[in-house]
């Protein structure tokens, strides 16, 4: 009886040798693959979670196990898609890099290559998220404090705590509006030179704030 009970409990929990955690985690992750396709190729009043859950070939009863309801998904989705660009950004600055320059330089080109090259993507991260206020301000000083934290393992001083703060969540606000801009004339134009741009920018906010 024991041994009967026992190897239906195993059949239960694995499934075409899956077990019910790696099932529900892949459920998962083509839910979140259909939320960033949706989410960046429509407005965000546009989709429903009866879409997401279409196009990611899931029952509605599986998307509530993982997500409250639609501003949920979009909130969660943005933050995972957010760590994901500020991972390779971060993996783009040199350890110890001699300039400030030498600092954004690399970061921002990676930053802009990579959302040339996953624009929906991009415009999860930068264009759906303003429609959620509070998360926005999250993002903007969430950002603020990675750059800090590059900085920081660089080598980089502040000179005045306060004004370098200031500084960083100014320096974010304003790549992000420009970034925003870019995306929405459909990423036109050269994106080096738009890294460049970025470059110029946050070396004219920075360089009074901070050195190396």
């Amino acid at each position: 009886m024991e041994g009967s009970t026992a190897a239906t409990t195993r059949r239960g929990e694995t499934y075409a040798g899956r077990s019910r955690e790696q099932r529900a985690s892949e459920r998962r992750a083509r839910i979140v693959a259909s939320a960033v396709h949706l989410f960046g190729t429509r407005d965000y009043e546009d989709v429903t979670v009866a879409d997401v859950c279409t196009t990611a070939r899931v029952s509605k009863r599986y998307f509530y196990e993982h997500f409250e309801d639609r501003a949920d998904l979009l909130l969660k989705v943005n933050r995972e898609q957010n760590e994901w660009l500020l991972r390779g950004v971060a993996a783009a600055v040199p350890a110890q890099p001699a300039s400030l320059a030498e600092l954004f330089g690399p970061a921002l080109h990676t930053l802009v290559s990579m959302l040339k090259s996953n624009p929906e993507s991009a415009r999860v991260i930068y264009v759906n998220a303003p429609r959620m206020e509070s998360r926005r301000r999250g993002v903007l000083r969430e950002d603020a404090q990675f750059v800090a934290a590059v900085l920081r393992r660089a080598g980089g001083t502040p000179q005045d705590q306060i004004g370098y703060d200031r500084t960083l969540l100014a320096l974010v606000a304003g790549l992000s509006e420009v970034i925003i801009d870019w995306i929405s004339h459909d990423m036109a134009g050269d994106p080096d030179r738009l890294a460049d741009h970025l470059t110029t920018v946050a070396l004219a906010l920075t360089t009074t704030a901070v050195s190396l």
